[in-house]
């Protein structure tokens, strides 16, 4: 298991990086190697993401002196989802199938969490995303056939979009995070605009299902001095809370977004005009 850690910037910090500094400090370019745990560990909110791709053995986030725990989530959550082919999720000694799309909240204190792949060469990609918790909450299974998308965006402005709801008040509870999966229509490329931040929460996004040559420009930065990232598929990036996080692409692509912060309220965003945009 592989861990890196990502400590947080300030808007005045990143006004004079370079390409490379910027994508040194805010992108994730390999989170999905056969056979591995690749996790990243944010400051921003104390957030740990990253891959597990199990092949021939059951894999385990084995995380203790690293947080100052004896075991990983004895004071954290976790959220997962599976984006690669067929597998299951043994936790506590129960094992759950997890097809492609299908998510699991895992709450504090579980100790027993094993990652299968059914087809090792077509493994599962179990994207997790964990943060600080204060109460336990049960562990949930959330299938992608039992979630109602919300539908949002105009075709008019090229942001028709569905959203999937995974770790989310109307699906089950946590302490602190939020997590979901956005798929674009057709012919549309914008995710997020307009776009908007959220003072009170940081968030990561996940972009995948994108042919090899289909890149994503996130745009981030202050709503008054932007930046972009340019991403491939399977690549992730780190989101401060005074940061705008939206993107366009070359391509048709998915995106699952993850959050922590203050609170848990979806509809919290401070939305940017368009005129403020520079």
């Amino acid at each position: 298991m592989e861990m890196e850690t990502r400590y947080g910037s300030s808007p005045s910090m990143i006004r004079h990086f370079s390409t490379e500094e910027l994508r040194e400090e805010f992108l994730v370019e390999e989170l999905f190697v056969p056979g591995k745990v690749l996790l990243t560990y944010t400051h921003n909110d104390r957030m740990i993401f990253g891959g597990v791709t199990p092949t021939t053995k059951s894999l385990e986030i084995k995380l203790s002196s690293e947080l100052g725990v004896e075991y990983f989530l004895e004071r954290r959550e976790l959220g997962v989802i599976n984006i690669g082919g067929p597998g299951s999720i043994v936790i506590n000694g129960n094992e759950e199938t997890m097809k492609k799309q299908d998510g699991y909240y895992i709450g504090k204190e579980t100790k027993q969490i094993e990652f299968k792949s059914d087809d090792a060469n077509n493994p599962a990609k179990f994207y997790c995303v964990s943060v600080p918790a204060h109460k336990v909450y049960p562990n949930v299974k959330i299938s992608i056939d039992a979630i109602t998308p919300f539908v949002t965006g105009e075709a008019k402005t090229l942001n028709q979009r569905k959203i999937f709801q995974y770790v989310h008040p109307n699906v089950c509870e946590s302490c602190q995070l939020q997590m979901g999966y956005t798929i674009l229509e057709e012919g549309s490329a914008w995710n997020t605009m307009p776009c908007h931040t959220h003072e009170r929460r940081m968030e990561t996004y996940l972009y995948f299902d994108m042919d090899p040559d289909t890149r994503v420009f996130h745009f981030m930065g202050t709503p008054d001095e932007t930046k972009h990232l340019v991403i491939a598929n399977e690549q992730a990036c780190i989101s401060p809370s005074w940061s705008i996080h939206t993107g366009v692409a070359t391509s048709d692509y998915t995106f699952i977004w993850a959050m922590c912060g203050e609170n848990i309220t979806y509809t919290d965003m401070d939305m940017v005009d368009m005129k403020d945009l520079k």
